[in-house]
Formats: C-alpha cells, structure tokens, sequence
C-alpha cells in the first residue's frame, strides 16, 4: 500500500488507513440518504395532493436554514471538536427524519410541518459541513486524492439512492424513504464515532478570542482571497438560475409525467455521471484547477435542457450523466483548492463562508421555481437554467484570478504530493 508523509508529525502512514475509511463510509452512506429525500418529497408531497411549489418550498426550508446558519457552525468548529460536532449533529437529523418517516407512514402530512422539519435538519447540517473541509486533509495527504475517492463514493451513494427511493415509495410509501434516510445518518454517527482524527498542526499556543473576533477573522480570511469571493459571487448567479430551480421542476416534472421510477433512473444516471468525473479527477491534476473546473461546468447543460425540451426519458438519463461528471470533476478541483490554498487554522471558518455564500441564492431559486412555472411553464424555465449554465462557466473563465490561480499542493498529472506545498495564488 502506498504511504506519504505527515506534514504535521513527519509519520508515514498510509493514504488508506482505518479513521480515513471510516470517514469514507459515513460520507458515503449519509450522501445514500440524502440522495434518497428529493424522490420522498416529491412522491409524498404529491401524493397529499401538494404541487411542484410545495416541493419548492419543503427543498427551500432546509437550504435556507443550512446558508443561514452554516457560518455559525464555521466559527464553532474552530473552537470545538470537529468530530463531536458532526456526531451530534447526524443524531439531530437522525431524529428529523424518523419524525418525518412518522407524518408520512399516518398521513397526516401539513407542509408547514414538513417544511418546520427540513429547517431543523439544516440547522444540524450547517454545524456538520464545516468540518468536513477541515477533516479531510487532516486524514489525507493527497488530498485531491482523497476528495476525489469521498466524490466517487458519494457519486455511486447517489447512482443508487434514487433508485432504491423510488423502489421503497412503490413497496412501502414516502415514509419508508424517510425511515431508511434516518438509518443513515445512525451509520454516519456511529462511523464518526469510531474515528481517531489527528490533531490539527499548531504553530504554538492558541491565542484567547471571542466568538465575534472569530468570525470577523473568518469574514477577513474570506476577503483577502479574490478568486474565492469571486467564484462565491458567480455561484450566487448558479444557485439562483440554475441550480435552484432545477432540482424542484426536475423532480415534479419527470415524476408527473412519467413515474417516481423514471425520476430515480434519471437521478441515477446523474449520480453514474458524478462517478465518473470522480475518477477523472483521480487521474488528471491540471495545474490550474478552477481553469479546468471551470471548463468541466458547461456539461451541466444537458440536465435541465433535457428535460425542458421533453425529450424521453433515455434522452433525459443521458444529459443527466453528462451533467454529472461535469458538476463532480468541478467540485473536486474546488474542494481541493479550498483545502490547500487556506490555512488550517481559519479553514473551517473559510469553508463556512465559502459554503453560505454558495447556497445563498439556492433556497430563493427554488422557492421561485414554482411561481416562475406557473407564469413561464417549467419546460421554459428548465431552459432557461439550461442556457444559464454555460453562462456561469463563460463567466468563471473570463475572471483572470479564478482562470489562472496554480494549485498549491505541488502536485501536477503524474506526480506526488509535495511536503511543503508552496502556496502559490494568483491574486
């Protein structure tokens, strides 16, 4: 097995070890769940006589309350362990999601109370996903490696959570999914628990500071750095005319017109997509990542043209998965940058930034989804996102810090990871 050396200890140990793999299975079973929730509100919600912008709305519940707080939960994470963070959180929603499991399998299902539910759940995720930035080069070398390996997992944790979701909706209910989605976030906890993480490297004693000198430390950190507020502020323009809406006029769309079942196969082809632009993203390590990132992102087109032009469900499958390794070879390049470009120390705070402002604009294109369908007719709307898409990554590219930032981690295709990665920015 191959071994890199530590940079914070100088002990060599595996890029496979134990606490990695079992960082590895809690982000890939918690990502099965999630993928599993888009089918349960769509199938439930519509089954209780709701429409695509009670979908809208229940998606945008949770996002909201995930961009609001996770900023939050970047400064807690700096200041508390990472690990209990994430274990109490899991069991929160763990707790969310059996009690939505609860509604469906009564039938007493009254939106406010679902959306109420979704909130609470991104409460508990705005205090996880900090430390999942923080974690990963803490148990990693290679850390594209590694983010590439937690992007496969996720990918083929979404090939087939859709599938399994819409066979749980056509053998038990909505319910069932929401129950199976609970398990998984018990698997994740229990997987987290089990984990040894290594302590952070620390140039010396921390210095005393409050929760507000933190954060404007965070929001500092967040400013020095152009290429990140500046693919953050494209991304707001992403979430708000792309993403947002596709993922609620997607679901009801394909599910009215051909079935939960057809819903999960075009998820599950979105998900076999993001497999392979994970293993791309293992292989190739361009020196400017954002560049080729940025380059990846026009492929996302085919998911919402697809279907916004009626096309059949194989058609759709296959925008779907185009799609899919587009966003995935994107998100492994901007992960990685992050993790390598930012001190460890302000890391967290720096993901949680990153994380908000990138969702910002999400819950609003979704809550906008159904009004906009309705006015403009979801097919034109899909369309619309479609051709926003390529303009997004148009925009990426013609931002010189952003096109031309070099990676900082000293690895180029071929190559190892360096010790002491030179922390080159294009600013």
């Amino acid at each position: 097995m191959a071994r890199r050396r530590s940079k914070a200890s100088g002990e060599v140990r595996p890029v496979w070890s134990r606490d990695f793999a079992l960082f590895f299975a809690a982000r890939a079973v918690a990502r099965l769940g999630d993928t599993m929730l888009p089918v349960a509100l769509a199938a439930g919600l519509l089954q209780h006589g709701y429409g695509a912008g009670a979908v809208g709305l229940a998606m945008a519940a949770t996002a909201a309350a995930f961009a609001g707080f996770v900023v939050f939960g970047g400064v807690i994470a700096d200041r508390f362990s990472t690990r209990g963070l994430m274990i109490g959180a899991d069991l929160v929603r763990l707790g969310t999601q059996a009690l939505a499991a609860v509604l469906f399998f009564s039938g007493h299902v009254v939106l406010w109370e679902i959306c109420a539910i979704g909130f609470v759940n991104g409460v508990a995720s705005a205090v996880f996903q900090p430390g999942v930035a923080s974690t990963t080069p803490r148990l990693a070398t290679d850390v594209q490696g590694a983010n590439g390996a937690i992007r496969i997992a996720e990918s083929a944790a979404h090939l087939a959570g859709p599938a399994l979701a819409g066979l749980l909706v056509g053998l038990a209910s909505p319910g069932g999914v929401f129950a199976a989605h609970a398990v998984t976030y018990a698997v994740s906890a229990l997987c987290l628990l089990l984990l040894r993480l290594p302590p952070l490297a620390s140039g010396g004693a921390p210095v005393p500071s409050t929760f507000r000198a933190d954060l404007v430390e965070g929001w500092r950190e967040f400013r020095a750095r152009i290429w990140l507020w500046a693919v953050i502020a494209v991304w707001c323009l992403y979430m708000l005319m792309v993403w947002g809406p596709t993922l609620p006029l997607v679901a009801t769309e394909v599910v009215q017109e051909h079935g939960a079942g057809a819903y999960g196969l075009i998820n599950s082809a979105l998900g076999a997509g993001t497999v392979v632009g994970g293993l791309l993203a293992l292989r190739l390590r361009p020196r400017r990542m954002l560049r080729a990132g940025a380059i990846s992102l026009f492929a996302f087109v085919g998911f919402p043209a697809t279907v916004g032009l009626g096309l059949d469900v194989p058609a759709m499958a296959a925008g779907a998965a185009v799609a899919g390794a587009g966003m995935s070879f994107w998100s492994v390049m901007w992960a990685t940058t992050v993790q390598t470009q930012v001190p460890s120390d302000v890391l967290n705070r720096i993901h949680a930034y990153d994380v908000a402002g990138s969702l910002a604009m999400m819950p609003v294109g979704q809550a906008l989804a159904g009004p906009s369908a309705s006015a403009l007719g979801a097919g034109n709307v899909l369309l619309v996102a479609g051709v926003m898409s390529l303009v997004v990554a148009a925009i990426l590219l013609a931002v010189r810090p952003v096109r031309d930032l070099v990676r900082a981690d000293g690895t180029t295709a071929g190559s190892l990871p360096a010790d002491q990665p030179e922390r080159a920015r294009a600013e």
